[in-house]
């Protein structure tokens, strides 16, 4: 049976999928020591916490997509990502997608899903107003200046935006990195057959869908 993959799944694991992220919260649950060390010592709030055990129940495996997915040579049928290529920097992006394309099987199907820049540039359009703009694309890096703030950044990982996309820009990105038949998806439709489990309109309000076939 071949894979069917959600990368970068954040809180939103696809059932009946494996499951990645690149959380180093993640690695920190799996191994015990360094947890119970870091909850003894007060490193953690609830929140983080909380993210732990939950990804410990959801069985979410820990992957740096840009380096390498866990997975054999062509052994995924689909690969899903969503609001995960944005958080890359440029490189880092074509590295997730030689990635992907080494993982999957040959007609295997991408499937990505990220915030759309057309969406955020409408907005600006409307209200005029640059900072409600700039907060809404999530650029702004965050501060590390106290402990807490390294400690907090060593578990979440960086979460803001490194690059913007819309449909056309994202179609290009696909393609010149070797996926064909690049298709800009309205939400709901996809190209993978019998898609039990995806949420194929994923944060449907703020979204443009792109898949590409290997």
């Amino acid at each position: 049976m071949r894979h069917r993959v959600n990368i970068g799944c954040g809180r939103s694991p696809t059932e009946g999928w494996i499951n990645f992220d690149n959380s180093p919260a993640i690695k920190l649950a799996a191994s015990p020591f360094k947890y119970r060390l870091a909850r003894l010592f007060g490193l953690l709030n609830d929140h983080q916490i909380e993210n732990i055990e939950w990804n410990r129940s959801h069985k979410v495996r820990f992957a740096d997509a840009t380096k390498r997915i866990p997975l054999e040579d062509g052994s995924a049928e689909c690969v899903y990502t969503s609001h995960m290529l944005e958080h890359l920097s440029r490189d880092g992006a074509r590295r997730f997608l030689e990635e992907a394309r080494r993982v999957l099987m040959d007609s295997g199907i991408l499937r990505v899903a990220v915030p759309d820049l057309t969406i955020a540039i409408e907005e600006f359009r409307v209200t005029g107003d640059a900072d409600r703009f700039m907060e809404s694309i999530l650029v702004e890096a965050p501060p590390i200046n106290t402990l807490q703030e390294k400690f907090t950044l060593m578990v979440s990982g960086y979460r803001h935006h490194q690059w913007m996309y819309d449909g056309a820009s994202l179609r290009k990105l696909m393609s010149e990195n070797g996926f064909r038949d690049v298709t800009l998806c309205q939400a709901g439709q996809t190209m993978i057959e019998n898609p039990v489990g995806l949420d194929a309109r994923e944060r449907i309000e703020e979204s443009v869908y792109v898949e590409g076939v290997k």
